[in-house]
């Protein structure tokens, strides 16, 4: 893969980038900016970009709407968000407007280099790939009338798994359960969810993002974010 690296900690920039090269990968170029990711990835053309959320001058969401702006500019860019933080609301609209090729992890959550190195190739190949603790925190207690109510408890488990981009085989592995029940599995969610085939929507990401959203209970145009400076 070819990647583009940005992150205004030397430290972590320089480290992923080191890790990424011994793994065989192309580091194309790194950044410190926001304005300088995306003038780095209009030079070098990469499969996949990694971006921290916070970035200079003020270390908000600049990181964040970088990658809005590549996302428009260049729809097939697989895009990684990198954060300490959790934030609700216009995180999700990037996955709301054309989730496939999208990660979100936490930082202080990766401590596992080949499942880091894996859920880089699965957003490359078009796959979503969402923190748990991400999940976990977008997720309030469901209401009755919510539409994942009709969902059985491993429906909800499969769905939970499929939000982390896991494909049908891994799920099968992961529960202990047949491809062919996971498929099974996976079509009742589209069912009981309404989501029916069409020629442009990713059905897994629309499943998805039904489980963030729920029922207008997570807050397209809010943060939702532990408080703590920014280092």
């Amino acid at each position: 893969m070819r990647i583009v690296i940005a992150d205004d900690s030397a430290l972590l920039r320089e480290g992923i980038a080191g890790l990424l090269t011994q793994e065989g990968h192309t580091v194309a170029a790194t950044a410190t900016t926001a304005e300088e990711l995306l003038v780095q990835v209009e030079a070098h053309h990469p499969d996949l970009v990694i971006v921290d959320i916070r970035m200079p001058p003020t270390h908000t969401d600049e990181g964040l709407r970088a990658a809005a702006t590549l996302r428009e500019r260049h729809p097939q860019l697989g895009i990684l968000l990198l954060s300490q933080w959790v934030h609700a609301g216009r995180a999700l609209d990037l996955f709301r407007t054309g989730g496939s090729a999208l990660g979100y992890l936490l930082k202080d959550r990766v401590t596992d280099i080949d499942d880091f190195l894996d859920a880089l190739r699965r957003i490359v190949r078009g796959g979503c790939v969402l923190d748990p603790d991400v999940i976990a925190a977008l997720i309030p207690s469901q209401p009755a009338q919510d539409p994942l109510h009709a969902l059985t408890a491993r429906e909800r488990q499969v769905l939970g798994l499929m939000a982390e981009g896991r494909s049908n085989a891994a799920i099968a592995e992961l529960l202990f359960l047949g491809r062919k029940t996971v498929e099974t599995h996976v079509n009742g969610i589209f069912t009981k969810l309404g989501l029916g085939p069409t020629p442009d929507d990713n059905r897994r990401v629309r499943a998805v993002l039904t489980w963030l959203q729920g029922q207008g209970t997570v807050g397209w145009a809010s943060d939702t974010k532990t408080e703590s400076p920014p280092s």
